[in-house]
């Protein structure tokens, strides 16, 4: 049975940077999490911050561009977490490997997790295609990496097998 690594703030729990969750409903998420099939975490927890925490974007590009070297994360009030967002990922990976996770579903839009979108680095509010620090390190290990909003797609992998 393929495992799948998930974002912690998707079972609910109170991890993200403003102290919520953002529980996940839908009836297969549902059974995943009864099979015992799902392993959550939260990147940016296991990498050193703590809730509630200032909001955190990359500034100069993408997750890629993290993992290269070539752009930072920084919170609101100027702060730069790069590290603690590589360790996060590090930490991800690590737990996925573990656990013997091929998929991720990850929330969308977070630094850490975003997988499709992510915001701007102007803390604007503004989306821009990319993935986050850890979705980019997962994909780059061959974890099939999907959004919160791509549980159809999910499931057709997990169908499909590894």
């Amino acid at each position: 049975m393929d495992r799948i690594l998930i974002s912690a703030c998707l079972l609910g729990r109170p991890v993200r940077y403003d102290g919520s969750g953002k529980l996940l409903a839908d009836p297969r998420f549902d059974r995943w999490l009864a099979e015992g099939r799902l392993v959550p975490i939260c990147p940016e927890l296991v990498g050193g911050l703590a809730v509630p925490r200032p909001a955190a974007e990359i500034t100069g590009g993408s997750g890629d561009d993290v993992l290269a070297g070539r752009a930072r994360v920084v919170t609101a009030t100027g702060e730069d977490v790069t590290a603690a967002f590589l360790a996060g990922a590090e930490a991800a990976l690590d737990l996925a490997r573990r656990n013997g996770c091929v998929h991720a579903l990850l929330i969308d839009g977070s630094p850490s997790c975003g997988s499709l979108k992510i915001y701007d680095g102007t803390f604007s509010g503004r989306r821009v295609a990319g993935a986050g620090v850890t979705a980019a390190l997962l994909a780059a290990h061959g974890i099939g990496v999907f959004a919160d909003h791509e549980i159809d797609r999910l499931a057709k992998a997990l169908q499909a097998g590894p």
